[in-house]
């Protein structure tokens, strides 16, 4: 793989980490305001972004 492919995958990988743990830190929110309505959509983000 060439360094530009590398480092192009590399991003593109921390970007989904860093995705995947915003979504943890609002679900997390929603579940301590006891938000349901806001949960349930952002569970749909979860199922979307995997």
């Amino acid at each position: 793989m060439n360094r530009s492919r590398q480092s192009h995958t590399q991003t593109a990988t921390t970007h989904r980490e860093n995705l995947q743990k915003n979504l943890q830190r609002r679900m997390e929110a929603a579940r301590d305001r006891g938000d349901e309505n806001l949960l349930r959509m952002l569970e749909a983000e979860a199922n979307y972004i995997k």
